[in-house]
């Protein structure tokens, strides 16, 4: 997988949104309830600047099974939350992430992330050049089947850090993988 890159280092970003356990309750939708972010410097793998922005719903509670999924609380969010559109700003500026390609794990996070800036009228905060890792990673390790991030970190014997679906901590895990797909592409 060829990619122009701009400097010395890649975001990576992994998402959480509401989510039920079933059908999506009547009014609510799925929106992003965190950015996790990190920054990945290519040469050394040293991951920095690495934070959890929590993005309090417009449309949508946090349901049981999200706090469950994702230890995010509504309450959480109500205390600590920021808006959709001012954590899209501060990607945008804190990581210049338009001048960066940027790297997530599957496709769920780069497709909601458009179409919530969509539907929001928000700019959308990253640049056109992106790294869906998971692809990445079957393709480096030429694996038949594509593997979630944690499959990919067993894999790697690289033990998991943090809260796996906290996108602070997601986001670190996916720069390791996507370090090693770079050392070994």
């Amino acid at each position: 997988m060829k990619m122009k890159l701009r400097g010395n280092k890649i975001i990576v970003i992994d998402i959480e949104a509401t989510c039920w356990n079933g059908k999506i309750p009547a009014g609510q939708v799925n929106e992003i309830i965190e950015f996790g972010i990190s920054e990945l410097d290519i040469e050394s793998g040293e991951i920095s600047k690495n934070k959890g922005i929590l993005v309090k719903p417009e449309r949508s509670e946090v349901s049981p099974f999200c706090t469950e999924l994702t230890t995010i609380t509504q309450d959480l969010l109500d205390k600590e939350g920021i808006s959709f559109k001012e954590a899209c700003r501060q990607i945008r500026e804190d990581y210049n992430a338009k001048e960066y390609v940027w790297a997530n794990y599957g496709a769920y996070d780069l497709k909601m992330i458009q179409n919530q800036c969509k539907i929001r009228g928000v700019e959308y905060p990253l640049s056109q050049e992106h790294v869906n890792v998971k692809e990445l990673f079957a393709e480096v390790k030429a694996l038949r089947r594509k593997v979630g991030m944690k499959g990919a970190l067993h894999i790697l014997d690289i033990p998991l850090e943090g809260t796996h679906h906290r996108g602070v901590d997601d986001a670190k895990n996916i720069a390791k993988i996507l370090h090693w797909c770079l050392r070994n592409s």
